[in-house]
């Protein structure tokens, strides 16, 4: 129904922004880590999700399509609700979230407020292929010339490709950032950390 809210910030507290749109007070369920990026009087823009059930109508909103879509992914897994995936998105940057589910870190997902050891284990259980999936072929294609790689397990780089994709990243752009990464010499959080650092300081 609504793609995204484009307005003037007019109120924000824990857990919901209000975004003025025409005269239109749109009140958004959202997470910290969008809220740290709204400034009231401002003009913002939230990307949302309308979640209906039989007595309500509730909008989530969220600064980067990124985070809608780790958003959406998380209330498709058994046992995880709006409310706790909105906890478990505010606990970390969807980079971090996305880093934590690709390499089996529950520990970081328990940090979540309300979020336990069986409900980290689910999500990763869930998510974890569902991440990479797609991703194994073009992964698969990248080149490394001149890298001095010569032998790549395919696991690992498909995984690490996977963890970039899902934030939004390019296959060209995640291509650039592997590149000059010792993927033999370091584990998977290390190479994905890596690159991730390469790709913000780009």
């Amino acid at each position: 129904m609504f793609y995204y809210l484009s307005g003037t910030v007019a109120h924000t507290e824990p857990y919901l922004a209000v975004i003025d749109c025409g005269g239109v007070g749109y009140a958004c369920r959202t997470t910290s880590y969008t809220l740290s990026a709204l400034k009231k009087g401002e003009k913002g823009k939230l990307f949302t999700h309308l979640n209906v059930r039989e007595d309500a109508m509730e909008l989530y909103g969220f600064s980067t399509q990124e985070e809608l879509s780790l958003f959406q992914q998380l209330i498709g897994v058994s046992g995880v609700g709006p409310k706790a995936a909105l906890s478990i998105l505010s606990a970390t940057t969807p980079a971090n979230l996305a880093l934590s589910i690709i390499t089996g870190d529950e520990k970081a997902l328990t940090c979540a407020q309300g979020i336990g050891k069986k409900i980290a284990q689910r999500v990763i259980l869930e998510l974890k292929d569902k991440l990479a999936k797609g991703q194994t072929a073009a992964s698969g294609q990248l080149g490394y010339g001149g890298t001095g790689v010569t032998v790549i397990p395919e696991n690992k780089l498909s995984e690490a490709s996977a963890a970039l994709a899902v934030l939004g990243y390019s296959q060209g752009e995640i291509n650039l950032a592997l590149k000059g990464i010792d993927l033999d010499a370091l584990t998977l959080e290390e190479i994905i950390k890596a690159a991730l650092k390469k790709m913000m300081k780009g």
